[in-house]
């Protein structure tokens, strides 16, 4: 069901300190970056299991975290991200077409994200309080 969490953090040299701490002994580390530039808006460092980990879920990022946009972006404006995995593309665009329907605004319609990796299709909306909502399938086309 969660695909993926993103906090946004108003320190990230201290909280990227504690949650490399933190998940050390859990054989959890910082297996992706999405630089400022690929992302259109702030750098994300993703955690997820070692590469060298028996999980099926090996390198694959789950937990992300970010700066504010600016020093003066207030963190309650976009605390949090959430992302729903789908089985296909079709749903991705169809979660999009009905939370967009029911009220929610757009923060980035479906498509392919390759700055994560090359099958990556999701869709963006924000809810009715702004959190960032996502669906995501991680399935070739």
């Amino acid at each position: 069901m969660i695909d993926h969490v993103s906090l946004t953090v108003r320190d990230v040299a201290a909280c990227k300190a504690f949650y490399d701490a933190a998940f050390a002994p859990l054989g959890i580390e910082i297996v992706h970056h999405v630089s400022a530039r690929e992302s259109g808006t702030v750098a994300y460092m993703g955690y997820g299991p070692r590469g060298d980990s028996r999980s099926h879920q090996a390198g694959k990022p789950s937990f992300w975290i970010a700066g504010a946009e600016t020093p003066e972006s207030p963190i309650s404006a976009a605390p949090m991200h959430i992302a729903f995995v789908t089985r296909t593309r079709a749903e991705v665009d169809a979660f999009y077409a009905a939370a967009m329907a029911a009220g929610g605004k757009d923060n980035g319609p479906p498509g392919v994200r390759p700055h994560y990796h090359p099958n990556y299709y999701g869709a963006f909306v924000l809810d009715p309080d702004g959190r960032n909502v996502e669906a995501v399938c991680h399935a070739p086309a």
